[in-house]
């Protein structure tokens, strides 16, 4: 088993760091930020994925270890993976200044061959610069190539993402980085890891017996991670295109998109209407991968109308909180959900946020509740939201509820409780987590995204608030 090192402890370098330890590897994970170190040391979790601490706690002080000693780490492992973070710049370019100050603190505490791995979202040509780099300010004599391996891990399930992937994708330019990193991934790609009786439950729709390995150039895995993202905005963007035709036309998107995904060439993923993507990948991939497009000569015209079709879409949804309460001003609106989805504490880029925001400078009050995510929207929404316990508090006297994010357990609500806890019984679904025939038997007022509202004449039971 290797020994490797991966410089970064966020979403992407701790899931990964605990996924590798749990493959067999001796891993240490490498961060410069003292409070998020201490708070690893001492087996807390900072960040919410499901199975990570069960991993942490597993393999912490074994075969996982956290240090701030970038040279220590670097002189004791073989395989370095970078997983620092690369957020926009004013133009859109991904900033890889992070990513440059690592390559050249890894390249002044070589002791020997080393594999480098690109584990950050990066656009192309990011392999050249980091060798460039490293030749530039390393010791003469070492040697060491540099790996591209992007990661395609979703928050919420990030850990069985890493365990059990679509693929593992590997850029290498040279046969002994390649052999290193299928030596590294050993244990996924023969199936080993799978026979292990404490594995990592494989999730449901996995059926594989063992993880596909693609080897690339460098060139291709880096823009097969931009170009994926891209790809999946593009779907999402189009399933909320068609859908404000659904809600023109009278249609019921969801009943669109099941004919839609049937088709295998098109798949059902990535096809839900709602209130749009955000998160810490696709608002900054796409506008990375338009950058790279243009720098060499490319207008990618179609990745503008995605980001043009995402940000109208928190608009109309504004919009249809309007038509739906009339007025925005002095309403008391319980919100559920401030990730930017379901299974992760992440508001990195939330549409629910955004429209929170939107809501109380109109004028609104807003109660809201989140699984996970509270004290992180609490470091934003500083002022104007009240944070509930449940949902059954954060609906309790509500002129509307809201639901702004797709946690599974928002789409198992008791209606008829829901009915009792609002003023009005009014509903409003940016992720069309109920169908319209349950609203109306519930006798709710229900608006969702690309299908017709539901409007029920049954008043009773409505709270009459009597002017003080």
């Amino acid at each position: 088993m290797a020994s490797i090192a991966v410089v970064g402890s966020g979403y992407v370098g701790l899931v990964a760091a605990a996924c590798l330890a749990e493959i067999g590897h001796q891993v240490i994970c490498v961060d410069n930020d003292p409070a998020k170190l201490a708070t690893l040391q001492v087996g807390e979790t900072p960040i919410h994925e499901e199975y990570l601490p069960q991993l942490l706690a597993k393999h912490r002080n074994r075969k996982l270890s956290f240090s701030g000693d970038l040279p220590k780490a670097v002189q004791q492992s073989d395989v370095i993976f970078i997983a620092v973070g690369t957020p926009p710049t004013a133009s859109g370019d991904a900033d890889l200044s992070y990513v440059e100050s690592v390559a050249r603190e890894i390249a002044g505490s070589m002791n020997a061959y080393k594999v480098i791995v690109e584990k950050s979202t990066v656009p192309v040509y990011t392999n050249e610069w980091v060798r460039r780099v490293m030749t530039l300010n390393g010791e003469p004599g070492c040697d060491f190539d540099v790996v591209s391996n992007p990661e395609f891990l979703r928050e919420g399930t990030a850990v069985t993402d890493f365990l059990y992937p679509d693929r593992i994708v590997v850029g290498a330019n040279t046969e002994r980085a390649a052999q290193t990193m299928r030596e590294v991934y050993g244990p996924l790609v023969d199936g080993e890891y799978y026979q292990k009786t404490d594995a990592v439950p494989r999730p449901e729709c996995w059926r594989a017996s063992n993880a596909r390995l693609i080897e690339t150039s460098a060139k291709s895995a880096e823009l097969i991670k931009h170009a994926s993202n891209a790809f999946l905005a593009l779907k999402i963007s189009f399933a909320n295109a068609v859908a404000n035709i659904c809600e023109a036309v009278g249609a019921d998107m969801e009943e669109v998109r099941q004919g839609i995904g049937s088709d295998n060439r098109i798949g059902p993923g990535f096809l839900r209407a709602g209130i749009g993507y955000g998160g810490s990948c696709f608002p900054k991939d796409v506008s990375a991968f338009k950058s790279v497009a243009r720098e060499y000569g490319y207008e990618f015209g179609l990745l503008d109308e995605v980001h043009r079709i995402n940000e109208d879409q928190r608009k109309r949804f504004i919009r249809k909180i309007r038509s739906a309460l009339w007025t925005i001003k002095g309403k008391r609106l319980a919100v559920l959900g401030l990730a930017f989805k379901g299974g992760t504490d992440d508001i990195r880029e939330s549409p629910a946020l955004a429209t929170i925001q939107q809501l109380i400078s109109e004028g609104a009050q807003v109660r809201a509740f989140d699984p996970a995510a509270m004290d992180r929207a609490r470091q934003v929404l500083q002022d104007g939201v009240s944070y509930c316990a449940n949902e059954a508090e954060c609906i309790r006297d509500a002129d509307a509820l809201l639901i702004l994010t797709d946690w599974e357990q928002f789409g198992a609500l008791d209606l008829s409780e829901v009915k009792r806890g609002l003023r009005y019984p009014i509903v409003i679904d940016g992720r069309n987590l109920y169908s319209p025939a349950a609203m109306q038997k519930a006798g709710l007022n229900y608006y969702s995204v690309g299908r017709a509202p539901v409007l029920v004449t049954n008043t009773e039971n409505v709270k009459v608030q009597v002017a003080q």
